[in-house]
């Protein structure tokens, strides 16, 4: 495993646990009428699902639970841990978005909550829609769902956070217009006995166009891509900015 990959997924890491219990699991319920409206729509029952930096495994839980033969991937050791948790009938692997490579063997891939903005660039969103476009059967289906600058504008700033018996923490989120990189900076306190311990660390989003997605999936074989506001489109509520995208 080379230095860059480690680092990439270790960074991931601490934030497990903030993910699976502060955020994941009402996305996952908000979304799932698109997911069915906009994904399953277009697939056999049973498929083969490719659940793409599937973090802590809420969405492969709904799709494996219908019988959809699931696997997740994703770059954290830490996220595929619990995903193995809240997901038992799936399968899970550890492996680098941007360097993974399957042949042809999945009906349809799913991206959600915004996984696909923690490439860091341009070129590593390619390589990761590339490797995507070459695991899929045919003309099967890509979903994923981007926050676009309408959304890192209007909700990244002030903090929020939330507190357990064994955890706690805090997250201050903010965008830079220039560079286009939203930040969350966290720092989380984790009960080990009677002794807590803290650990600050901070998780970058890169906010692309759309005009720049579209032409990272044309770059990486997809032909056709449509694109749907969340809220305007598709009744997501609260979700203005955010937009999903169906491509094959």
């Amino acid at each position: 495993m080379s230095t860059a990959v480690r680092q990439f997924r270790d960074a991931y890491d601490p934030f497990a646990l903030i993910y699976n219990r502060g955020m994941a699991e009402d996305f996952c319920r908000r979304a799932w009428p698109i997911v069915e409206k906009l994904l399953l729509s277009r697939i056999p029952k049973r498929a083969r699902l490719l659940d793409l930096c599937c973090g802590s495994g809420q969405v492969a839980r709904e799709l494996s639970e219908r019988n959809y033969r699931v696997t997740g991937l994703d770059g954290s050791a830490a996220m595929i841990a619990i995903a193995q948790e809240n997901a038992p009938q799936a399968d899970f692997i550890l492996a680098d978005a941007r360097a993974f490579s399957f042949a042809q063997i999945f009906d349809g891939v799913i991206s959600s909550f915004n996984s696909l903005a923690h490439a860091a660039t341009l070129d590593e969103l390619t390589a990761i829609l590339r490797n995507a476009k070459c695991a899929l059967n045919n003309q099967g289906p890509l979903l994923f769902d981007l926050s676009m600058e309408e959304a890192y504008t209007s909700k990244w700033r002030g903090s929020f956070g939330d507190a357990h018996p064994d955890a706690a923490w805090i997250v201050h989120p903010h965008y830079d217009r220039d560079s286009r990189t939203a930040t969350n900076s966290i720092t989380l306190f984790r009960r080990n006995g009677d002794a807590w311990y803290r650990d600050d660390f901070a998780i970058h989003q890169r906010c692309f166009s759309e005009n720049e997605i579209r032409s990272a999936l044309a770059h990486a074989g997809f032909t056709n891509t449509d694109s749907y506001d969340a809220e305007r489109d598709l009744g997501m509520t609260s979700e203005s900015g955010r937009r999903f995208f169906l491509c094959s």
